[in-house]
């Protein structure tokens, strides 16, 4: 059967994409398909034009598409029909380009020209793991693990094969990596599955190596896992909330056992210790989906119209008003990278610092129409609320702490300097010694009342990325990593949080978490992983020495520690006394920090310049008055500051 044939049938209906027919479907050079499943849809008059090997087809009645919930086609939305996402194709070949067009002439998706092909250790994993169920692929890969590194083989080059034996695929296609590979471990959990958040630096290091289709593949399955009607105890979240992760399993069919079919199971929360939900998933997700366009150029992806609903719902859930008054983002503890009770409720930080580079990056991708205009202005309203609020706030070194120290509480009106009723007494005074001369940073948290004074890696280096900190505060927070040196980095770059948590202060923030306990996982653990994040941020303010220094220290053990995911004690010493083994984000954030350092200008794809309009706009305040106050008159802003 010739590719024009195979097409035509599968178009008409003809052909059923189940594993039974894939030796029929693989003769085709070139199918239309909706990111290779299919389901069938009756979508009027449409034309459709191939590029290779397929004549136009015209008056066609049915289009095979792949449906998620709120994803747009045809001008109708569509609703959720399952908890699980089926594909039944095993190996379908990959589409060149698909133009589908309707009656106006109106491009509704396109698949990306050429993407380069697989690697030859790529396409050996493909080949072994295939669309076989996952447990059986994830054993194949964890037996090669456990083999030593030859003398010629560079840290790299290992780095890559572990990255690689991670891989997962979904109809014979890669879609993630699973969050840890270790072969020593009987119990997995969720470890075996593909986050959004850990899947990051890995596709970063994807991206820069000229890899696309997989973070492709990432972005376009997980939007469609997005807003499943997935409860905790017959409560949903919110519309365009996404997984924390998702898993694939392979299943047998029910009319046929000796056929099977790939399913992605996502979890929201519902399954998780804790049973928190993501909020930071859907905020990592638009920041890859801006690093692919720029450093693939392939713009036709942000540019989809499911993937513009995608982002626009997102949007919405952060951009919600609700009773809070601060112009942060309001969450519960557990909600980001630090997933376990650890006092960070409220507005920390990470969030915060990832939400700003999520508005910046959205309002470059949106497109413009009419429908988005008022949700383009609450984001710029937003954007400038956001940043003043952070900077002036959260922002503490020696003069600030000394401005606190001597602060006077129970001020009431307008034009009071000490806003949030802080007392002095909560100064702790570990700060007081530890504070340098020279730096600062921004605290952890700010609520009525409460400021949370430690320092949190991945919120500070976020603000740099994302110029959520201006240029002086960026270089005052590395100067800061410099002349603390021996507290945040020593032995193991980079330390999650400082200082940690002990005593009765442990017990009662953390509930006496035995996970968490002093200077350990969250609670003052060093995470390998940060190193890429310490890499951009350094790349971006022109110090690329100060992540060349953590990058050799954490070289002389990653590898031979079996890439742990964290490490214990204050200097970093010990692997975690509950850390997987060739965690996937510990090795893709070596890898991503290496080539990062090989090649700076490539940092830009996750880098947001300073915004000048925002700059401006922030500047005037300032200049106006120092110590803002508000006024109820002449006020037309619907954000607060």
């Amino acid at each position: 059967m010739g590719a024009s044939e195979a097409a035509l049938q599968l178009l008409s209906g003809e052909l059923s994409c189940q594993v039974r027919t894939s030796s029929i479907l693989a003769k085709s050079k070139s199918l239309l398909c909706y990111e290779h499943c299919f389901k069938t849809r009756n979508c009027g008059d449409w034309r459709y034009k191939q590029i290779k090997g397929l004549k136009k087809l015209q008056n066609c009645s049915r289009l095979h598409a792949f449906r998620g919930l709120h994803s747009v086609f045809c001008g109708e939305k569509l609703h959720n029909w399952s908890n699980l996402l089926i594909c039944n194709c095993q190996q379908p070949e990959r589409v060149s380009e698909i133009i589908i067009k309707g009656g106006n002439g109106k491009s509704m998706h396109t698949v990306s020209p050429k993407i380069p092909n697989h690697t030859p250790d790529e396409q050996n994993m493909k080949q072994e793991n295939g669309a076989r169920s996952f447990s059986e692929g994830f054993k194949t890969a964890a037996t090669v693990n456990s083999r030593p590194r030859n003398n010629t083989e560079s840290i790299e080059d290992e780095a890559w094969h572990f990255l690689r034996a991670a891989m997962v695929y979904y109809c014979g296609n890669p879609v993630g990596t699973i969050a840890a590979n270790d072969p020593s471990e009987a119990t997995m959990l969720n470890y075996d599955q593909v986050f959004i958040r850990d899947f990051i630096p890995s596709g970063i290091a994807f991206l820069l190596k000229g890899e696309y289709d997989i973070v492709r593949n990432f972005i376009l399955h997980t939007l469609q896992l997005q807003s499943w009607e997935k409860t905790m105890d017959c409560y949903s979240p919110g519309q365009g909330l996404m997984p924390a992760s998702f898993k694939v399993r392979t299943v047998p069919l029910d009319n046929d056992e000796s056929a099977t079919e790939d399913v992605l199971d996502p979890d929201f929360g519902e399954a998780a210790i804790g049973r928190v939900a993501p909020v930071d998933s859907g905020l990592w997700w638009i920041i890859l989906l801006r690093a692919y366009g720029k450093c693939s150029g392939d713009l036709s992806l942000q540019e989809r119209v499911d993937v513009q609903t995608g982002m626009k719902m997102i949007l919405r859930l952060c951009l919600a008003d609700g009773f809070d008054m601060f112009p942060t983002l309001l969450v519960t503890d557990g909600s980001c990278m630090i997933d376990r009770r650890m006092g960070i409720h409220g507005h920390p930080l990470e969030i915060q610092a990832l939400y700003y580079s999520a508005l910046l990056g959205a309002r470059e991708m949106l497109a413009p129409e009419e429908a988005s205009t008022d949700l383009v202005r609450a984001l710029h309203n937003r954007l400038l609320a956001l940043s003043f609020h952070i900077r002036e706030y959260y922002w503490i070194d020696v003069k600030k702490l000394n401005e606190i120290y001597r602060y006077k509480t129970e001020e009431y009106s307008y034009d009071a300097i000490n806003k949030f009723n802080i007392y002095p007494d909560q100064i702790p005074p570990w700060l007081v010694e530890w504070m340098p001369n020279k730096g600062g940073y921004l605290i952890g948290n700010l609520q009525p009342a409460h400021m949370d004074f430690r320092f949190f890696s991945l919120g500070n280096l976020w603000s740099i990325v994302s110029s959520l900190a201006n240029i002086d505060q960026s270089h005052a927070i590395l100067d800061l990593i410099e002349a603390k040196w021996e507290d945040l980095v020593a032995d193991m770059p980079l330390k999650i949080c400082y200082p940690a948590l002990e005593g009765q202060e442990w017990r009662i923030i953390t509930g006496g978490d035995p996970k968490n306990t002093p200077w350990s996982y969250h609670n003052g653990g060093s995470w390998p992983t940060l190193l890429w994040q310490l890499t951009v941020a350094c790349i971006k303010m022109k110090r690329p020495e100060i992540a060349e220094k953590a990058i050799k220290i954490a070289e002389r053990r990653l590898a031979r520690d079996r890439w742990p995911e964290y490490y214990d004690t204050r200097r970093g010493g010990f692997i975690g006394k509950q850390a997987r083994l060739f965690q996937t984000w510990t090795i893709a954030g070596y890898l991503v920090a290496k080539l990062l350092i090989a090649n700076p200008e490539a940092a830009k794809m996750v880098i947001n310049v300073e915004d000048t309009e925002l700059l401006s706009a922030f500047s005037s305040i300032l200049s106006s008055n120092p110590r803002r106050k508000r006024s109820r008159k002449g006020i037309k802003q619907s954000f607060i500051i």
